[in-house]
């Protein structure tokens, strides 16, 4: 056929009726205003564009300047959908004419061109701001409304008009340029570009001026917007840098939590009425009005994405009723004509299959954009109002009484859970909520479709699946429960498994290690039992929503049957069979919304109960500066409001009787810096706590505070500080006081920073004055051993400093800060007595009182009252006396007495104490050893980090790219290797066996529709009756149809149950593996690895094997398989659907393959940044009399906003690449439906007749949408989780200690070693082949019966030697014979359980004390009486509640470390060996019990710092670097002066 505009008819071109009356010629007018846009458009798109760019300077090209904006993207969206229509009815209709008529067709084209050209074209001015050129749009539309409406208004003339389908699309267009002409006046209106003389000036919004917002989703345009398309260079970039926190930079205004705070406060402070200032708010109606309206728009958008979705099921009806009808081309008696040109009506449009799949894609396209906007809008609030929870509750805290906390009414656990779980739990909330009522209408709408496609036989299908929902829930709820348990137990066994870590070289010196490994097992053996119950549940879970499609379908077809004595037909069955897809979403998540809308009632409950608890009372000073709050440190952003809390009635009329701050008489102001008359205060239950209180603390003088333990000093402080109640009296504070108060309080309390950023605590750093604190509180020796010094982080998170240390710190940062006036309560309690007198004259007596500072002191220690000023004594919450010193000598003798003789006490304590070695120097001790390792450890520190360093070196693209993007496939083998090869084949083959049943069902379902329509057809020609013969026949296809249903239902439990088990298995033994390799590594191991990583294994990793890799596994297979056996569907219905599959696999690849990369790094970016929110909420609990006490509230709120801020931005990120995969996998979805529908009109059209399996292959289509980006997504969570998997192989490599030896057990005589003879011969050690040796070719004699002493200074091999005699250390020459055995022949077990050995720190573990003196069960009561005794424990261990079995907690925390020591020599006793050695344990221990000691053990050997301990001792042995230098008897050693041994004991004089 020749191309013509008019067609090949003469009248065509006829203008006798006039021009206008000329169709072709109407629709050549038509064409002249998109001509004229593209003409214009187009060289100032391509030729002055960039020059233009390069001149405006702004960082973000999405700044949106006009307005109208989203009104224009939306209307040039309906422009483009109603071109389709216009195209594709123009095309239907030229098909139908005889002759190519362009005009029919050609102007809808045009038109389509340019209005893309006309968005694009918008777009680019706008983004370089350059308004004057919108005129161009202007004409634009103006002339496209004229020329249209002309058109218009020539049909209606035609009195057949109405059944046209072209005049209803011709009047939308002129409605849709009519609104888009106005939107162009507006912004004329508005910006003034043009028409009037002074064009208005914009700025940028706020946000985009600050080039740290990367956040862009608020700003850029709709397109955008809708897909996620400014993602691109973050997903895409990642690949060749990981995302960093930089580079995701800050939040907009509007999302940040102060904005969101300050939203919900007033919306809660808004409910208090004047009337009613008491009443409660209610916490649901704040949040409706804060966050109510974009809820409002998420549900909206998920109603018009439910209701789309209905559109494939029913065109996919229509499709395959077009095509069994074959009546494709329409007939001439629905021919409409207008000007001899012919019309279709818009039921005929309807009728045209092609059309029908056009239709079906942009369906899907706009229900999955708008599903995806509806979530990211929900999850977008959710984060908001988490943000604006966690404000709230964080305000709240800082606000909480004392006595609160004090009195355990609110709990540090209450509040943590509050942070961590009850706000999390509402932000699941908010993002399942519109779920809550899309789900009822989307369900009531799939039964009303299903019953108009399958009759009344539908209802039982969907009654099958509606009463199958309540068993969900209770699934559900299930699952719930058994989570609860198993984390118990999980609790549980880190617990023990952290008390074997932390006592790992106790247990292999005493061959203890299996006896703990066997009890951490029996409690995996527990957790696994609930496990196994948490797999079951999973796994009917999985089942229930994998059988109930099968289950619904074969109920209705089996009753359609019934009733119609016949099967359905192809158009009806595969309708219904996507309908039940549909249906089963929304019942299985109504279960978990439901859950989750139960939870969130709870909730909410306990945030109204925190919320409402008491408050710290309003002292007069303190209501100066309390709306500072939570503005400091931010512009006013339109809000002025100062943000007071509303106070209640009380403090309000307290304020009215007092006035803001006392003016004070000038005399009273210099000499007095507090001042307390008449008070008696209450920690808030109305026991009064002090009572009659009248005191002054004089300015710029050292005041002490003493008395008994309980008196009520610390209170007195805290009262001064407001943090008690007053009943009656008050607190007066001299004018420049108040807000310059330091404070040490007696509980340490130390931040999660570094040890500088404790001392100076917000503080400006100045080196002089940071420096003399320190040397002040002694603390360089301690930030020596630090492994970055005083850049070290300690606190929760940390290193884990001593009692002592963290006092010190305490005070350093106390004195640190420029403040008129100091609180210490009690600062020396932990420090001992060289310390507590250095800080005493350095930091008390110098620094502070050089700076003229009003220190007030609570102390014990009296000898230091010589130094006071100005003394305060306290007894039972009353003074008893105030005055100096001299008043209280002269005035009250008696006291003065009692003074006296408990400062002699302390003086004898004193000296016992410098005897003693000084407990100062044993945390030093212990400080260093925790680093003993350093440089080792800090070479494994994680194998992560090293992976990522690497990563970093290694810049060249390509090579990082694979490393990111593979999938680490040896990792999956390992576990699932590791569940059983017998698991593995079973899961494969009944998921491959199952899909393959699946497509069975389907496939014989098109088989019988499909068949009994075509012999219904043949049978109606031949008789019009239907014959005997078909009715067999549907009963055998019904037949195997509920035979293959079965089988399916059947398949679907076995496969949910393989893959939960198979996940149990590789758990239970990944776990026992670990445990058993860990347990028996050699001690260097545990030197070099740090305790957390090893512990982070068994808890964090444990836990994401056992219960998170099988699910996923689970839901990845499914989605997998599920989508491979719809393409292979498609394709073996249509073979030519392979063409379009190949582009839409690589881009498939892609997307997956950046996603997945990006995906990680935000998902370990959300995981870091939760933990210091955390954390600083805990801490704040903890530290809040300080924190008040400083006046830092304002600093803090404004870290806790970074931290909350910091938080939402990741996770804000994390679920916009999740939103941009889906849209891209759902589009890549439409298009294969597209694709499947054009591969099977083809075919048909070619008579390669696919007949009702064209119904089957769309319906596969639909699914394969849904599951895509699951495929990815989950994809994505395994390789995180698989990360767990590779960490614990990682240590399952680790070499064993050898414990067999190369003599049996059995060979070793009973009671060996006898005499405790020891010969060292030769002897070389080394912690490891790559390190240097420690002992070098040691030579030694020991008879039997001979006490030894080994002394040397640090580091020169005393406790290498010690653990040579257990081989733990690496003998690689010479050799140990004990009793004519060489030690390194003998089995571990053997050799370890015959020697004793005291170490240096003292072990015990959680449980009774006769399990830490005798796990092995093998003593009698007796002879562990006998230890005791021995030990001078019995009569304290008589008096424990249980004797023998009484409690000892986690690490021996209720025993002194002397008393621990003390077990820990009586557990030694009890093992009655002859050879017995002592690791410089008596450093806790007094002299009497080392002399015991000695008399009871045939050969001891003492290792030695203190020198004077081992002078009677019958040989020494002095070592230096590893070597012997010095092997005597003492008295012999002693004559030597110069020698080494006699050095050490003058020097220990």
């Amino acid at each position: 056929m020749a191309l013509s505009f008019c067609g090949n008819n003469s009248t065509a071109y006829s203008v006798k009726n006039g021009v206008l009356n000329n169709p072709c010629f109407v629709d050549a007018l038509n064409l002249v205003p998109h001509v004229f846009l593209l003409f214009i458009t187009f060289p100032i798109l391509f030729i002055g564009w960039g020059s233009q760019s390069s001149k405006v300077q702004i960082h973000h090209n999405t700044w949106l300047h006009f307005p109208g904006h989203n009104m224009r993207w939306i209307l040039t969206f309906l422009l483009l959908l109603v071109h389709v229509c216009e195209f594709s009815e123009g095309i239907v209709c030229n098909m139908v004419m005889g002759t190519n008529h362009l005009h029919l067709f050609m102007p809808a084209f045009m038109g389509f061109v340019a209005a893309t050209t006309s968005v694009v074209y918008y777009h680019n001015i706008e983004t370089s701001n350059f308004p004057k050129l919108l005129l161009v749009l202007f004409i634009y539309w103006v002339l496209a409304f004229i020329t249209k409406s002309i058109k218009l208004w020539k049909f209606a003339e035609d009195k057949g008009a109405a059944q046209y389908l072209r005049l209803y699309i011709t009047a939308l267009l002129v409605i849709l340029y009519g609104l888009l002409m106005a939107v162009e006046i507006n912004v004329i209106r508005v910006r003034k570009y043009v028409f009037f003389a002074n064009p208005q000036k914009v700025k940028p919004p706020e946000d985009l001026q600050d080039l740290g917002v990367r956040f862009l989703q608020p700003f850029v345009n709709l397109l955008s917007k809708a897909t996620y398309w400014w993602m691109n260079p973050l997903i895409i970039g990642a690949h060749k840098r990981p995302i960093e926190l930089k580079k995701i930079g800050k939040l907009p205004i509007a999302m940040r939590a102060l904005t969101n705070y300050l939203r919900l406060k007033d919306a809660y402070e808004d409910q208090r009425t004047p009337e009613d200032p008491d009443r409660s708010p209610s916490i649901w109606r704040s949040m409706y009005r804060a966050f109510g309206r974009p809820i409002l728009l998420s549900s909206t958008f998920r109603y018009l994405a439910d209701l789309l979705g209905f559109a494939g099921p029913l065109c996919i009806s229509r499709i395959v009723q077009q095509l069994n009808s074959e009546k494709d081309v329409p007939e001439g008696n629905t021919t409409v004509t207008h000007f001899e040109n012919y019309h279709m009506s818009s039921y005929e449009l309807l009728q045209n299959s092609s059309i029908l799949a056009v239709l079906l894609f942009l369906a899907l396209i706009l229900q999955r954009t708008f599903l995806q906007a509806s979530y990211y809008v929900t999850i977008e609030t959710g984060i908001n109002m988490r943000g604006a929870l966690l404000a709230m509750i964080y305000n709240k805290i800082l606000r909480l009484s004392t006595s609160n906390m004090s009195m355990g009414e609110m709990t540090l656990g209450q509040i943590n859970n509050l942070v961590a779980i009850e706000t999390n739990q509402l932000m699941w909330f908010l993002f399942l909520c519109p779920n809550l009522w899309a789900m009822p209408v989307q369900i009531v709408m799939g039964i009303i479709l299903l019953r108009h496609f399958m009759g009344s036989s539908a209802l039982v299908g969907a009654a099958v699946i509606v009463l199958l929902a309540p068993v969900q829930y209770l699934i559900a709820t299930k699952l719930a429960d058994t989570q609860k348990i198993t984390l118990e137990h999980s609790t549980d066994r880190v617990k023990k498994t952290t008390e074997i870590l932390k006592g790992i070289k106790l247990l292999k010196l005493y061959a203890w290690e299996n006896i703990f490994c066997d009890s951490v097992e029996e409690t995996r053996g527990k957790e696994l039992t609930s496990l196994r119950t948490f797999a079951f549940y999973t796994s009917m879970s999985i089942f229930m929503n994998a059988a109930i499609p099968i289950a619904a379908v074969l109920a209705t077809f089996v009753t359609y049957h019934i009733l119609n004595k016949e099967g359905p037909s192809p158009s009806q069955a595969f309708a219904a069979l996507s309908l039940f897809h549909i249906l089963v979403t929304p019942l299985f998540l109504l279960s978990t919304v439901v859950r989750f809308a139960v939870k969130a009632l709870v909730s909410v409950q306990k945030l109204g109960e925190f919320l409402q608890s008491d408050e710290i009372g309003d002292d007069s000073w303190r209501n100066g500066d309390i709306s500072v709050s939570f503005e400091a440190g931010k512009k006013p952003m339109g809000m002025t409001k100062a943000i007071n809390r509303k106070q209640p009635m009380r403090y309000q009329m307290d304020n009215y009787e007092q006035p803001t701050r006392r003016q004070m008489r000038p005399s009273e102001t210099e000499d007095v810096a507090v001042k307390v008359t008449g008070g008696s205060f209450t920690w808030g239950n109305n026991l009064l706590t002090l009572s009659d209180i009248n005191i002054r603390i004089p300015t710029g003088q050292l005041t002490m505070i003493v008395g008994q333990v309980g008196c009520g000093k610390s209170s007195l402080l805290l009262a001064m500080l407001g943090e008690m109640q007053a009943i009656e009296g008050g607190v007066y504070w001299s004018n420049k006081n108040r807000n310059s108060v330091a404070y040490a309080a007696q509980k340490s309390w130390l931040l999660n920073a570094t040890v500088e950023e404790n001392i100076t605590f917000g503080s400006p750093f100045n080196k002089q004055r940071y420096k003399a604190v320190i040397d002040a509180c002694s603390l360089q020796p301690d930030i020596d051993l630090l492994p970055f010094g005083d850049q070290t982080e300690i606190g929760e998170r940390g290193i884990n400093l001593s009692g002592g240390q963290r006092q010190r710190i305490c005070v350093a940062r106390a004195l640190y800060q420029n403040t008129n006036i100091v609180f210490l309560d009690d600062p020396f309690s932990a420090l001992d007595i060289h310390l507590s007198d250095h800080l005493m004259q350095e930091g008390i007596l110098k620094f502070l009182q050089d700076d003229k500072r009003t220190v007030v002191l609570v102390t014990h220690k009296l000898q230091y009252l010589i130094h006071a000023d100005w003394i305060i004594a306290m007894k039972d919450g009353t003074v008893l006396r105030e005055g100096t010193l001299k008043d209280i000598q002269t005035h009250d003798i008696e006291l003065y007495d009692h003074w006296k003789t408990l400062m002699n006490r302390q003086d004898q304590g004193l000296e016992k104490d410098i005897q003693q070695d000084s407990q100062t120097t044993l945390e030093r001790k212990t400080l260093r050893r925790a680093f003993y390792s350093r440089e080792a450890k800090n070479q494994i520190d994680d194998e992560d980090e090293e992976e990522e360093a690497e990563e970093e070196d290694d810049d060249n693209f390509s090579t990082t790219t694979n490393r990111r993007s593979k999938i680490p496939w040896k990792v999956c083998w390992c576990y699932l290797s590791s569940g059983g090869f017998f698991m593995v084949f079973l899961m494969i083959f009944s998921k491959l066996l199952k899909h393959s049943v699946i497509v069975a069902i389907d496939y014989w379902l098109a088989n019988w529709t499909s068949k009994i329509n075509n012999s219904a057809e043949t049978d109606m020609y031949i008789n019009g009756t239907r014959p005997t013969n078909t009715a067999v026949q549907d009963s055998y296809y019904l037949l195997v149809f509920i035979i293959l249903c079965a089988a399916g239902i059947t398949l679907c439990l076995i496969t949910s149950l393989t893959v939960e088990f198979l996940g149990l298995s590789a758990a239970t033994n990944l776990h026992h593996n670990l445990l058993n390799k860990i347990i028996h590594a050699p001690i260097r191991f545990f030197d070099i690895t740090p305790l957390g990583q090893i512990l982070n294994r068994f808890s964090a990793d444990t836990n994401i094997i056992d219960q998170h890799i099988p699910s996923t596994l689970e839901s990845l297979t499914r989605s997998t398989l599920l989508c491979l056996s719809g393409i292979g569907v498609i394709a073996s219905i249509t073979p030519i659907f392979l063409v379009a599959l190949v582009p839409l696999a690589v881009a498939f690849y892609f997307i997956q393959k950046y996603f997945r990369v990006a995906s990680k790094d935000l998902q370990d970016l959300d995981d870091s940044t939760q933990l210091p929110l955390l954390c600083h909420f805990s801490e704040t609990a903890e530290g809040l009399t300080t924190i008040r006490a400083f006046r830092h509230e304002a600093r803090f709120k404004q870290r806790m906003l970074e931290l909350t801020d910091t938080n939402n931005t990741a996770y804000l990120f994390l679920s916009a690449a999740n939103r941009w995969l889906e849209v891209r996998t759902d589009y890549l979805g439409a298009v294969i439906v597209l694709a499947a529908a054009a591969a099977s009109i083809w075919s048909f059209h070619y008579g390669l007749h696919p007949g009702g399996l064209v119904g089957l292959g769309l319906t596969y289509a639909l699914t394969v949408t849904n599951y895509l980006n699951w495929v990815v997504r989950n994809l994505a969570d395994l390789e995180v989780q698989m990360a767990a998997v590779k960490k614990v192989n990682s240590f399952l490599s680790t070499e064993s200690e050898n414990y067999e030896g190369s003599m049996d057990a059995s060979q070793v005589p009973e009671n060996w070693p006898q005499d405790g003879e020891i010969k060292i011969q030769g002897l070389c050690v080394r912690y490891d082949p790559m390190l240097k040796p420690v002992l070098k070719h040691v030579n030694a004699y020991i008879k039997p019966g001979q006490k030894v002493g080994i002394c040397g200074r640090t580091g020169s091999g005393k406790s290498s030697l010690s653990l040579a005699f257990f081989n733990m250390v690496d003998i690689f020459e010479g050799k140990i014979i004990i009793d004519g055995i060489d030690i390194c022949k003998l089995p571990l077990q053997t050799l370890r359980s015959r020697l004793s050995i005291i170490l240096q720190d003292p072990v015990l573990f959680s449980g009774s004390i006769r399990f830490n003196l005798d796990p092995e069960k093998m003593c009698t009561d007796d002879r562990l009486w006998e230890a005791l005794e021995i030990a001078q424990l019995k009569n304290m261990v008589k008096a424990l509640p249980g004797g023998l079995d009484a409690v000892v907690t986690e690490g021996g925390e209720n025993f002194s470390v002397g008393q621990r020591q003390l077990f820990c020599l009586a557990r030694a006793f009890v093992r009655k060996s002859s050879i017995f050695i002592m690791d410089e344990a008596t450093a806790s221990i007094d002299m009497a019990t080392v002399l015991i000691m000695f008399v009871f053990c045939v050969v001891p050997v003492c290792l030695q710092h203190r020198v004077h301990t081992i002078l009677t001792a019958d040989l020494v042995i002095v070592m230096k670097r590893g070597n012997i230098m010095e092997y005597d008897k003492p008295e012999t050693l002693l004559e030597q002066e110069d020698g080494m041994f006699a050095s050490f004991v003058k020097a220990d004089m």
